[in-house]
């Protein structure tokens, strides 16, 4: 995969994270993901690339733009055939309340490499590179935790685990607790908690428990380029979920996926953060109509990882309003 395209997936993260910051506590959910959404479709535009969206905003029906089989990109000349994973905007409760860790996020992988996930739940876990190899998503949240710390060299009561805040999660939390472990519960945004189970410094060693099935997919591109480890396992919520996903190819759907099965070849990780969170700083409006943005962007075929500061002049390139 060319690596001069991470500049320009770069720009489209950007683009969506600043256009949706604008509605960062407003209380509108709707408006600030259509925000995102609309900037990252224009974006898309300039990226030379014959792109498909095989994560995205739904299926056709559901979703006016970034719909499942939408072909973005300049595809003009001999530009590369890629597969793309988004989310334009990752916790939109998150934006609409101004808490932490809301981003934009894309994936790249070569054609065919991603698993074309339905709009489901995943039942997850993830782990730092120290730790690779050493979970299983068919053992108990106990095993699993004092399988991390063991391979991290920590006591079980200075691990910290990331637990989506939800009703289903009662028992689970419940008995990561009772492991005497420390426990962070998240609201939204369970891909830059997964991301952050990997990331140096960020406080977190590990996440399980039940999220989206597309983001399970983007989060286990950005394992490939850290070096972490991720699984997953599909929860379907009716037959029309399981059925869909026999007819997008899962011959399996009950399978546990591993990391390389979900995103495997060549692939790219870019997010930008919205809001302030334990990964990316989030996007700050400043004097004179300027802006600031964090992004960070990963490649598993050399697994350079960047941090990208920018300023932004909003009268040249103005954010939605």
């Amino acid at each position: 995969m060319d690596r001069n395209l991470a500049l320009e997936f770069v720009r489209v993260t950007e683009a969506a994270a600043l256009a949706s910051a604008r509605w960062m506590g407003r209380g509108d959910e709707k408006a600030a993901d259509a925000a995102a959404v609309d900037a990252m479709r224009k974006a898309f535009d300039v990226v030379r690339m014959d792109g498909t969206v095989v994560i995205g905003e739904g299926e056709r029906d559901e979703a006016p733009m970034l719909y499942i089989g939408e072909k973005v990109g300049d595809k003009t000349g001999d530009a590369p055939g890629l597969d793309i994973a988004l989310d334009p905007l990752e916790g939109t409760t998150i934006c609409a309340t101004g808490g932490p860790g809301s981003i934009s996020v894309i994936a790249v992988a070569e054609k065919g490499k991603f698993l074309h996930a339905p709009d489901t739940y995943m039942d997850k876990i993830a782990c730092g590179p120290a730790a690779r190899g050493k979970i299983d998503i068919d053992k108990s949240a106990t095993e699993n935790i004092k399988a991390v710390a063991q391979a991290m060299q920590k006591e079980v009561r200075d691990l910290t685990v990331v637990i989506l805040d939800r009703p289903r999660h009662k028992e689970l939390i419940a008995e990561a607790r009772a492991t005497g472990a420390r426990i962070h519960l998240i609201g939204d945004g369970d891909v830059s908690a997964a991301v952050a189970a990997a990331w140096p410094d960020s406080g977190i060693d590990m996440l399980i428990g039940i999220g989206g099935a597309p983001e399970g997919v983007i989060s286990a591109a950005a394992m490939q380029c850290l070096g972490g480890d991720f699984q997953g396992r599909l929860k379907f919520r009716n037959d029309e979920e399981r059925a869909r996903a026999k007819r997008m190819g899962l011959e399996n759907p009950d399978k546990k996926f591993s990391c390389d099965e979900l995103a495997g070849g060549s692939v790219m990780f870019v997010a930008t953060g919205v809001t302030d969170g334990a990964l990316l700083k989030g996007i700050r409006f400043l004097p004179d109509g300027k802006a600031k943005s964090h992004s960070i962007v990963m490649r598993s075929q050399t697994g350079t990882i960047r941090t990208i500061e920018a300023f932004h002049d909003l009268e040249r390139k103005p954010a939605k309003k």
